[in-house]
């Protein structure tokens, strides 16, 4: 599933073509992925100029004058940039054929969407819930610490869960908690103000790298121009169970935590 790195690459690729564009004409080849895509987006859009581009957690948010234009790439979907004229291909469930080409959402499994909102789209109900961005100056050790406290949730379950972190997600939340030295299943209420200082610089650090990278491609994930990221290169513990240890040389291993995959070092993290 494309994750914050991800999601940052496709909104740099895309906004150099989009911004400013004007939008000659919406198709929804699919009606209906994660939600119904709104019947009159031709009639809203049409001649309008996009804005800007922003990210928000895994959305991407295109502003135009009368409001906003929320897409979310689901589990498997991209945005390309495509010449004008050019035929949709298999998977392409959405487009906006705009004065500088073609942006098109390919989604295979069909869990993205693209919704419309003229409210503040700080307010939108998918929006409105997210907690800070890890970049953000109040994303730090005494915030999570205070969030943490009371909690018997798992460390990586608590920085995965997006009303607390936003675009922490499974890849990530693993990489930095092997970075930080954190056994994933420890509690988050039981971990000290110091260690959510590191892990929070390792957070930030490896989102950077990966992001720097042009994230990180296991299956579907590509960029606008449909080429992969490289940040899998990088990766100490995500996928390589059963693998040595690049700190110790022990074992990888693997266990189930909220029903996702949990490589760690059981002598490296603690």
């Amino acid at each position: 599933m494309p994750e914050l790195p991800e999601v940052e690459t496709t909104k740099r690729g895309i906004e150099r073509h989009v911004t400013d564009a004007h939008i000659l004409g919406v198709i929804a080849h699919s009606p209906k992925l994660r939600w119904p895509i709104p019947q009159n987006l031709n009639e809203l859009l049409v001649g309008e100029r996009i804005q800007s581009v922003r990210r928000r957690a895994k959305y991407l948010l295109l502003h135009l004058p009368k409001g906003c234009l929320i897409i979310h790439l689901g589990m498997s979907g991209s945005l390309r940039i495509a010449p004008a004229n050019s035929a949709a291909k298999a998977h392409d469930r959405f487009e906006m054929i705009l004065s500088s080409g073609i942006l098109r959402l390919r989604d295979p499994r069909k869990f993205g969407a693209v919704l419309w909102t003229e409210e503040p789209v700080e307010e939108h109900r998918l929006i409105a819930p997210l907690g800070p961005e890890p970049f953000a100056a109040e994303c730090n050790a005494d915030y999570l610490f205070e969030r943490s406290r009371g909690r018997s949730c798992s460390i990586k379950t608590f920085i995965m869960n997006a009303h607390i972190i936003v675009g922490v997600g499974n890849i990530y939340a693993a990489e930095s908690l092997f970075a930080a030295g954190i056994h994933p299943q420890r509690a988050a209420g039981r971990i000290s103000k110091k260690r959510y200082a590191d892990l929070v610089e390792h957070i930030q650090r490896i989102l950077k790298k990966a992001i720097a990278q042009g994230g990180t491609s296991l299956r579907d994930f590509v960029n606008e121009e449909g080429k992969p990221g490289y940040f899998s290169q990088e990766l100490q513990v995500y996928g390589r169970a059963g693998e040595a240890c690049t700190n110790c040389q022990s074992t990888l291993l693997n266990l189930t935590i909220g029903q996702r995959s949990s490589v760690y070092c059981a002598k490296c993290q603690r």
